[in-house]
């Protein structure tokens, strides 16, 4: 395979990527460590 064709792995690359799964749980850490410390108020929570 010469290095003008589509590699065999999509996902085989050499720079880091984050998915929709970890991006997905960063962000739901994000809002329970916002409620957590009190940034998140029970009224802004629908």
């Amino acid at each position: 395979m010469e290095h003008s064709e589509r590699p065999e792995y999509p996902d085989d690359h050499k720079r880091f990527s984050l998915n929709e799964d970890w991006a997905a749980t960063i962000v739901g850490l994000v809002l329970f460590l916002a409620c957590l410390l009190g940034l998140l108020t029970p009224e802004l929570i629908p």
